[in-house]
C-alpha cells in the first residue's frame, strides 16, 4: 500500500532462504530478513495561504454493490459514476460541467452530485459536491445520494427570524445526519466531501475532509475552504484533546497510524476521532466571481489553485460559448501528467449565471 494512501499498514518483512535445502531431515536453512525498499516520499504541493500539506490517497479496494441512484435534489440531476466507469463527462448549458476520471489503483471511488433550479429565467438555487471514497466507494456513494437532501430537509425546518437560523447550521445537520445514517449501516469506509450550495445569490461553501473548492476572482485564485488533516495544528490539537494520537508514517500524517484525513462522511472505527462537521463559509455572488472549482484531491496534489485558475479561465470567461467541459479535460490532464495516479472528479461551475 502506498505511504500516500489514507489507511496504511506497516510494510511487512520479506524472507528469503540463504540455501537451499538438501533434504528434509537436513538442517533447517537459515533465514536471512530483507526489509522492503524505502518508498520515495510523495511530491507535496503547498496550498497558498495555508502551511497544510497536501496528500494523495489509495485506499484499499472492495467490491461493494452500489445502491439505487439518487432521487432529484432539483429538477435536473446527473448520475455519478458506476464502480467500473472509467471516465465520466457531463455539460450542462453552460451552467456547469462535470469530468471524472478513473486512477491507476483500481475501480472508481468517486462519486458527484449536481442539480440546479429549473426554471430558465432566474436559476436561484443548486447544489453541487464532489465525494472522495477510502476504504471503497460506499460512504462517497451514500453522500452522494442523500446529503443533498438532508441539507434540503434542514433548511426547510429552519423558521425564519428565528435566533439562530442560519445556513451554515443546516449544512452541519445535513452533514452531521448524512454521516450519522451512514454509521447505522455498518459500512466500512469513509469519504471527504466538498459542496456548494447556491440559494437566491447567496453561495454557501462546506467540506470534511481535504476536497477543495477554489474560486476565480477576476483571475485570481481564492481557496473557500481548508484541507482537514491530522497535521494542522488546529486538527492536532482537537485530536489529542480527544485521547487519539497522531504519527508521521513514511512522511504522511496519520491518526492512530492509519487515517490521512481527519474530518469526513463514515470511518466508523476511528469515529471518535475522525468527524463530519464541516466547516462553511458564505458569501455573496459579486460581479467579480468567474467560476467555482470543486475537486477531489487527485486534482490538487499535483495542480496548484493558481495553475487551476490560469487553465480554466481562457475557456470560461470572455467567450460567448464557454468550453467548462474542456476546460475541466485540461486540469485533468495536467495533473496525470505530473504523475497522479488517484481518481480525479472535478466540477467547473460558472458563477455568473447565478447572480441576481
Amino acid at each position: 500500500m502506498a505511504p500516500e494512501s489514507p489507511v496504511f499498514f506497516p510494510s511487512p518483512l520479506v524472507f528469503s532462504p540463504k540455501t537451499p535445502s538438501s533434504s528434509p531431515r537436513s538442517t533447517p536453512q537459515k533465514l536471512t530478513m530483507v526489509a522492503c525498499p524505502t518508498r520515495k516520499p510523495k511530491e507535496t504541493t503547498s496550498c497558498p495561504g495555508s502551511d497544510t500539506v497536501l496528500k494523495r490517497k489509495r485506499p484499499p479496494m472492495l467490491d461493494l454493490k452500489l445502491p439505487p441512484a439518487a432521487t432529484s435534489w432539483c429538477a435536473t440531476t446527473v448520475k455519478s459514476p458506476e464502480k467500473g466507469d472509467e471516465l465520466v463527462e457531463v455539460e450542462e448549458n453552460g451552467l456547469y460541467s462535470v469530468y471524472c476520471k478513473r486512477g491507476r489503483r483500481g475501480p472508481m471511488e468517486d462519486r458527484y452530485f449536481a442539480a440546479v433550479d429549473p426554471d430558465q429565467r432566474v436559476r436561484k438555487k443548486a447544489f453541487f459536491g464532489v465525494f472522495d471514497g477510502h476504504g471503497g466507494s460506499k460512504a462517497a456513494e451514500y453522500a452522494a445520494v442523500n446529503l443533498g437532501n438532508n441539507i434540503k430537509a434542514a433548511m426547510a425546518a429552519e423558521k425564519p427570524g428565528e435566533e439562530g437560523c442560519s445556513i451554515e447550521r443546516a449544512i452541519r445537520q445535513g452533514y452531521m445526519k448524512t454521516d450519522e445514517a451512514f454509521l447505522k449501516e455498518g459500512s466500512r469506509g469513509g469519504a471527504c466531501c466538498v459542496t456548494a450550495l447556491i440559494s437566491n445569490g447567496e453561495l454557501a461553501i462546506s467540506n470534511a475532509g481535504d476536497c477543495r473548492a477554489v474560486i476565480s476572482r477576476g483571475g485570481v485564485a481564492e481557496a473557500l475552504t481548508t484541507d482537514h488533516n491530522p497535521g494542522q495544528a488546529d486538527e492536532l490539537k482537537r485530536i489529542e484533546a480527544l485521547g487519539g494520537y497522531v504519527d508521521c508514517c513514511n512522511g504522511v500524517w496519520r491518526i492512530q497510524g492509519t487515517l490521512a484525513v481527519s474530518r469526513g462522511i463514515g470511518d466508523r472505527y476511528l469515529k471518535e476521532w475522525v468527524i463530519a462537521e464541516p466547516e462553511t463559509r458564505t458569501l455573496r455572488i459579486q460581479p467579480e466571481f468567474e467560476f467555482l472549482i470543486l475537486a477531489s484531491d487527485g486534482l490538487w496534489d499535483k495542480v496548484t489553485n493558481q495553475e487551476a485558475v490560469d487553465v480554466v479561465r481562457p475557456y470560461c470567461v470572455g467567450m460567448e460559448n464557454p468550453k467548462t467541459l474542456l476546460a475541466c479535460k485540461k486540469l485533468a490532464e495536467l495533473s496525470c501528467k505530473r504523475g497522479s495516479l488517484d481518481d480525479i472528479s472535478l466540477i467547473i461551475i460558472q458563477l455568473q449565471q447565478f447572480v441576481l
